[in-house]
């Protein structure tokens, strides 16, 4: 199978720096990519004014990188992607 066609898990884990800044653009392409979206966990470090969202995907990589990289374009914000290992 072509790696690019094969659909893989994996987990992108998302750091938002400014909360109040982005988080209508972030939800907007987190609604438009809900199709690869698993899971989503969310947790809220209030006391540094940040928040740290875990995804749980499953697509092709060049799926979850149009994800990631939309993610990426916004400011306020860091994204990391994780596959799990194929067997």
């Amino acid at each position: 199978m072509n790696p690019q066609t094969e659909r893989r898990i994996g987990i992108v884990s998302i750091i938002v720096y400014d909360p109040d800044r982005v988080y209508q653009k972030l939800n907007q392409i987190l609604h438009d990519y809900s199709d690869l979206i698993i899971g989503r966990m969310g947790l809220p470090y209030r006391e540094r004014n940040f928040s740290i969202i875990a995804l749980i995907v499953n697509g092709t990589t060049d799926e979850i990188g149009a994800l990631t990289g939309k993610l990426g374009q916004l400011e306020s914000l860091s994204v990391k992607t994780s596959f799990a290992k194929e067997k």
